[in-house]
């Protein structure tokens, strides 16, 4: 007997270890996806409820702009503190933003200040993508990543349904202070969650002391953070009681800074280069070298930038679009009902395939299948034209028959399908080309090159909507997510170096 218990010992640990692991995955990818998903997702039913119009939706997209620069500060996260020094202070800090937002509802003026608070709490939830997808690659193995990839993509479709299903569902029927007070709730009790439950297992290179006096030495940081919240006052503030944001102007003026900022940036890429070089011993320097000094580094950054082109666009108006057709009162239990389960199986296949064939045979035929989500709105959107031009900006839309309500069913079952699948392969592809010595800072450029390309669209996607309407808008993001597949022909595939990288193998 006591020979026998010393030998199931071993496999009592193992699974206990396996539980905490896929727990704390799930919560921190939860945690993870909960807060974009508010910034980005809820925040657009939320102002086209209250009256925005499609072109500022549009501009909302500059909620994305941290997600695109925070490669310039994922380094800090590398080199201060730890990670889960940084996830712990992130998650505080969003759960007085998501509070102060519930607050702010009954204002006249809340679309303005709740945009401004929402655009400066996509900074922080950044910083805390940041630290979360750090903290994953430090606590895991590679073939522990390959293993809870499919427990990651999963809660974190859970976290963005629980967003689109129930804080919209009580936002549209009970109101939008008590749905944003329970989001706050959540994030409180996944702090509290993540405080006794995260494993500490990683040394600080620098104490995050130094951090803080870092900056207030830095004059360099003082002149940036003074420029930040000059452009947010102006941005929501300024020239009138909505500011820049709700004016008719803002999507030339943002997509103009937007396109200066992209020019000047290649203009000085050569200087930029330089520069780092000459700073060996800097941790920026190191990272940013390390990440650009590969083969095909040309076509993979392409395929980085481009590859989300059209999903960003669709994302981007989708919420509008189903408020426009009069479903605000349902898209709760679409959500819930039908995009939860669709996302949970389309992850968990995804992350199975990739891991018994390879990603090279599953990278292409799964972006095509989410991009043809693009096709499938598009149909939609062309059949239902009459609906969508009574409905829009109409306080008592007319009801939604069971054909346009099966078929907007259908249609986001298959897009939450096939994005489970699709973001299976991005995942696993910028996992992959992470060095081991620079995982946060590495897995955060690759997010942000991702990113780009949805600032852009989404700030253009409020534009070609009003102007050319859903049904031809889907159309024209499909045609612009070819470029992106077209590329997977010429980026070199990294596979697993061995088979006790691939989950199942050798167990």
């Amino acid at each position: 007997m006591s020979l026998l218990t010393r030998a199931e010992m071993p496999s009592e640990t193992h699974k206990t270890q396996h539980l905490q692991k896929s727990l704390w995955t799930f919560s921190t990818y939860f945690a993870e996806g909960f807060p974009y998903t508010i910034i980005r997702t809820i925040s657009s039913i939320f102002f086209r409820d209250h009256g925005m119009s499609l072109e500022a939706l549009g501009v909302t997209s500059i909620f994305g702009l941290p997600w695109v620069l925070k490669f310039l500060w994922g380094p800090q996260v590398d080199s201060f503190g730890t990670k889960r020094q940084w996830l712990l202070s992130c998650e505080k800090l969003l759960c007085v933003m998501i509070l102060l937002a519930a607050a702010l509802t009954p204002l006249e003026n809340a679309n303005t200040f709740i945009a401004a608070l929402f655009f400066i709490g996509s900074f922080i939830a950044a910083t805390h993508d940041i630290a979360i997808d750090g903290f994953y690659m430090e606590a895991l193995s590679p073939g522990e990543q390959a293993k809870y990839l499919g427990m990651r993509v999963m809660a974190y479709r859970i976290a963005m349904m629980t967003g689109t299903g129930v804080i919209v569902t009580i936002g549209t029927m009970a109101g939008w202070f008590l749905a944003l007070t329970l989001a706050a709730l959540i994030m409180t009790c996944l702090f509290v969650l993540h405080t006794f439950l995260l494993p500490c297992n990683e040394r600080e290179r620098r104490p995050m002391p130094k951090l803080s006096w870092s900056f207030i030495k830095n004059h360099s940081v003082k002149i940036l953070a003074v420029s930040a919240l000059i452009l947010c006052g102006r941005l929501f503030f300024g020239q009138s009681r909505y500011g820049i944001l709700l004016s008719n102007r803002a999507p030339a003026i943002i997509t103009f800074g937007l396109f200066i900022g992209l020019l000047l940036l290649w203009s000085f890429r050569h200087h930029l280069h330089q520069r780092l070089k000459d700073s060996p011993d800097s941790f920026y320097g190191q990272s940013f070298l390390s990440f650009i000094d590969r083969p095909s580094i040309g076509p993979i950054t392409g395929f980085i930038i481009m590859i989300r082109t059209g999903e960003y666009m669709l994302s981007s108006m989708y919420s509008p679009f189903i408020v426009d057709l009069g479903l605000k009162a349902h898209y709760g239990w679409i959500s819930a009902g039908v995009g939860l389960p669709c996302s949970i199986v389309g992850a968990m296949i995804g992350g199975w395939l990739i891991s018994r064939t390879s990603l090279k045979k599953m990278i292409w035929p799964f972006l095509l299948l989410q991009n043809l989500t693009n096709i499938a709105y598009m149909v939609l959107a062309l059949h239902f034209s009459d609906i969508i031009a009574i409905n829009t900006a109409n306080p008592n839309p007319i009801s939604a028959g069971v054909s346009l309500l099966s078929s907007i069913a259908l249609v986001h079952g298959f897009d939450q399908f096939s994005g489970g699948l699709g973001t299976a392969v991005l995942m696993t592809f910028l996992m992959r080309i992470c060095r081991a010595e620079f995982k946060a800072s590495h897995y955060a450029i690759g997010t942000g090159l991702m990113s780009l390309s949805g600032l852009y669209a989404g700030v253009a996607s409020g534009f070609l909507t009003a102007w050319l309407g859903y049904g031809l808008f889907f159309g024209i993001s499909f045609l612009l997510s070819i470029p992106g597949m077209i590329l997977v022909f010429f980026i070199p595939i990294q596979e697993a170096e061995t088979d006790e990288e691939l989950p199942g193998k050798g167990e």
